[in-house]
């Protein structure tokens, strides 16, 4: 007999463990996850930042509303975040104060040379985002799937959906490790989340995936364990300490490609080198280690949450971009109230997420 549940959860990274976390106290849960681990693409490959400006004013009432969750549990450590530029880079900065003011993100102009060692003097402009924290995403990861299996989610490993047809009011969804029946079809499938939906039968919303490169560097002077997240404000690179002096940096690349478990590519690495040594004149003693994740954007580049407007038994939870961890505790309220019939989180619009608005 095929197992039946209420709900059975595509994707079981970061944003699918959260939404069963929050789910399975009221629901008989099943997570199906193609790979052989949980959390293996862009939950296992995050920069591992909470920062409330990355994603633009359309994203930060999510990572905001996220963050007493992600401290009261012990998921964040103090980093801070310089946002620096050039002189021409002046309206580029301006237009991120305007962006969030009036939002509660607290932001100070500051001069950058006194607080990055070895900046070269071209770097004149900054603004200093100081509630940017590191995470702790494998352990906040784990605790969600935790959460969800004592409150008897079953988590199936190796179970990519094949196929998914529904009928008299329930699916049936074809996995490699056996088929399992749900009356409610939720698509966290990440950079897959298009194709989980045609497999579904129901109308993909054009949710691309992109590649985001990432290299951790031995540097000579080592990074300063009180260096903050560094970040361009046009946006060709970014930079924060780890443990032993080691620095991982991006070229904050967005490399269109199709869903795959992506790896970093040597040019890029290359460019994100380039870009660094014009920011510090510290010399790159090593590149000890590179890889790359993918990224997945609606065409608004907004998050999508919600009932499917043609089938009303499917449900998105996905278009997270490289968001989805920092914004992943509200966005599972969300979705949970959503689904559960309940009144919404204050101060989310879950009419900004619907899936309606394309």
């Amino acid at each position: 007999m095929t197992p039946a549940y209420d709900i059975a959860i595509v994707g079981a990274g970061i944003s699918g463990a959260s939404l069963a976390a929050e789910l399975a106290p009221h629901a008989r849960i099943v997570l199906l996850e193609s790979e052989a681990v949980a959390g293996y693409h862009a939950t296992g490959r995050s920069a591992a930042f909470w920062s409330e400006t990355y994603g633009g004013p359309g994203v930060q009432p999510l990572t905001t509303a996220s963050g007493p969750a992600l401290r009261d549990g012990g998921f964040l450590q103090p980093l801070g975040s310089a946002h620096i530029g050039r002189a021409d880079d002046g309206a580029a900065i301006d237009s991120f104060l305007r962006a969030f003011e009036g939002s509660g993100v607290a932001l100070m102009p500051i001069d950058p040379s006194t607080i990055i060692p070895g900046l070269r003097p071209a770097w004149t402009l900054g603004v200093m985002e100081r509630t940017c924290a590191y995470i702790d995403v494998a352990a906040l990861h784990a605790d969600r799937l935790a959460v969800a299996r004592r409150a008897g989610a079953v988590v199936m490993t190796d179970a990519g959906v094949a196929l998914a047809s529904h009928a008299e009011g329930r699916w049936r969804i074809d996995t490699p490790a056996g088929a399992v029946a749900a009356t409610l079809l939720v698509n966290a499938a990440g950079a897959w989340a298009d194709t989980v939906a045609e497999r579904a039968g129901v109308r993909s919303l054009g949710i691309r995936s992109y590649r985001r490169t990432i290299a951790q560097l031995r540097t000579d002077p080592g990074a300063p364990a009180d260096l903050p997240h560094v970040a361009d404000i046009a946006g060709r690179f970014y930079f924060k300490p780890e443990p032993g002096g080691r620095l991982w940096l991006s070229p904050h690349d967005e490399t269109p490609t199709d869903p795959c478990d992506a790896a970093a590519d040597e040019l890029d690495v290359a460019i994100a080198i380039d870009r660094f040594e014009g920011v510090v004149d510290w010399r790159v003693a090593a590149v000890e280690r590179k890889w790359a994740g993918l990224r997945s954007f609606a065409p608004d580049r907004l998050p999508v949450y919600g009932f499917d407007p043609a089938q009303p038994a499917f449900f998105w939870c996905a278009g997270q971009g490289g968001f989805g961890i920092q914004t992943a505790p509200a966005a599972a309220r969300l979705c949970a109230a959503l689904i559960l019939g309940r009144t919404t989180p204050d101060g989310l619009d879950p009419d900004r997420y619907n899936p309606n608005r394309f």
